[in-house]
This record gives C-alpha cells, sequence and structure tokens, in this order.
C-alpha cells in the first residue's frame, strides 16, 4: 500500500498545469455528489461479490478517489482545464461522505 501511494504521489508532481479555480461552484458539486455516489456504488457492488464488509468499503472509497484523481490528470493535460487540488478535495469529501452514508444505511 505504501509504494501506492509513493507511485501516485510521484505521478502527480508531473502535472504540466494547473488549473485557477474558486472552493464553490457548480462544478465542485457535481465532484462531491458524484464521487459520494461513485464511493457508496462501489461499496455495494463489492459487498455483493463477496468481498468482506471491511474490504468492500476500501475498495469503494479507493475506487471513488482514484476515479477523481484521474479526471485531474486528465485535465492536467496541455489541453485540458488544468489539474485541480480543489476539485480534488471535494473528490476525497464527497468519496468519504458516501462511504459514510453507506455505512450507516447498512447498519
Amino acid at each position: 500500500m505504501k509504494y501506492i501511494v509513493l507511485f501516485g504521489s510521484l505521478l502527480l508532481t508531473g502535472c504540466s498545469h494547473m488549473a485557477n479555480d474558486n472552493w464553490s461552484g457548480q462544478d465542485k458539486a457535481q465532484h462531491f455528489l458524484g464521487s459520494a455516489m461513485l464511493s457508496a456504488a462501489g461499496n455495494e457492488v463489492a459487498q455483493h461479490q463477496g468481498i468482506s464488509r471491511d474490504r468492500s468499503a476500501i475498495f469503494g472509497l479507493m475506487f471513488s478517489v482514484s476515479l477523481g484523481a484521474s479526471k485531474e490528470l486528465w485535465d492536467s493535460r496541455p489541453a485540458g482545464s488544468g489539474w485541480s487540488w480543489k476539485d480534488f478535495a471535494w473528490d476525497v469529501a464527497g468519496a468519504t461522505t458516501g462511504y459514510t452514508v453507506w455505512q450507516l444505511a447498512r447498519h
């Protein structure tokens, strides 16, 4: 796991350009809600595949966050809008919320 985090950190340092955006806006709500839904859906799908509750929760959370990071990596290409740490923060917040709501719904 620590190698994945290290590799991901090194990969993200090479972004071609950064976005100049605000903390609020319609796209931030879309990042939040999309990540929340992906996290909850990933949790549910993993559990239906017979994966334990703890591992399915990790799967759903990482599924959502990795898609958010991939989207920002796509945006960081020269023709894109630029890497946005603000978008990524909303992705992580949404994924965490999706995880939490899914956990509460399962009790």
